[in-house]
């Protein structure tokens, strides 16, 4: 499967509550794919820009980020940067692109497609196109949802888990109506699950039951090498490959490969 037989499938990794592990599952993910021989495009869209600094590169200047892409209508081949990871490629955030919200907001027709422009040129280049979503649902996670074909979802196993959930995918169904008939939802995967904690458990059985298929088998424990490896820029398959966070992502990512040869085959 090469970029050359299929367009890329583009993948936003969303969810509007911070600190679930969004851009940890959006770097290693990218990370395992391209070590499943997919060549894969992440694109930085949070203008913390930890996407960015975790695959250690540096932040850009906005003329250089996507900042530029999304506002001034930058080629995003231009913008495009290689990692140290093979067949895995950046587009990098920088904090200007907070101001991009303010300003697509104060734009009129087409703001919600800005993205989905720039990355027609772009599919037929990659397996795999992942955005990593701010944490919000402003008018960038709007156009990552608008230029998606599906929603990844990652879900911090804790008691207010489901409520934000839901509100997602209350917006998920909006774009839907409005935008973007297409989108659907790839999945749930929970992280941070403590095996050690019941809450977890109670947490993983609640959400399999709410959402069923929907949440995929493999879940991301807690651990600590794959919190250190941002800190050395790197994602944790690279910092340690034998851990189990970078063990359980690449699980995730055979699951998700799986799935998307039986949607293809079906």
């Amino acid at each position: 499967m090469t970029g050359s037989q299929r367009a890329a499938r583009v993948i936003a990794v969303a969810n509007q509550k911070g600190g679930v592990g969004k851009t940890t599952t959006a770097v290693n993910l990218a990370t395992a794919l391209a070590a499943c021989e997919q060549r894969c495009l992440l694109l930085d869209l949070d203008p913390q820009s930890n996407a960015t600094t975790g695959l250690g590169l540096e932040r850009p200047k906005a003329a250089d980020s996507i900042y530029a892409g999304l506002i001034q209508g930058r080629d995003l081949a231009a913008l495009t940067v290689k990692t140290k990871v093979p067949r895995l490629e950046l587009i990098p955030a920088t904090v200007d692109l907070a101001g991009a919200e303010v300003e697509l907001g104060q734009e009129g027709e087409g703001r919600e497609a800005r993205l989905t422009q720039g990355l027609a040129s772009q599919r037929s280049v990659y397996d795999y196109i992942l955005i990593d979503c701010p944490p919000s649902l402003g008018f960038l996670t709007l156009n990552a949802l608008v230029a998606a074909d599906a929603v990844l979802v990652p879900l911090q196993a804790e008691y207010y888990a489901l409520e934000g959930l839901s509100h997602l995918l209350r917006t998920v169904e909006r774009v839907k109506r409005s935008f973007n008939a297409d989108l659907e939802i790839l999945g749930v995967v929970l992280t941070m699950i403590d095996r050690r904690t019941s809450l977890s458990e109670m947490v993983e059985a609640d959400v399999r039951a709410h959402m069923g298929n929907l949440v995929f088998e493999t879940s991301i424990p807690r651990n600590v090498r794959v919190s250190e490896a941002p800190s050395h820029g790197l994602p944790a398959l690279l910092y340690d490959l034998s851990c189990q966070g970078s063990q359980a992502y690449l699980k995730l990512a055979s699951e998700l490969l799986r799935r998307e040869s039986a949607r293809v085959a079906a």
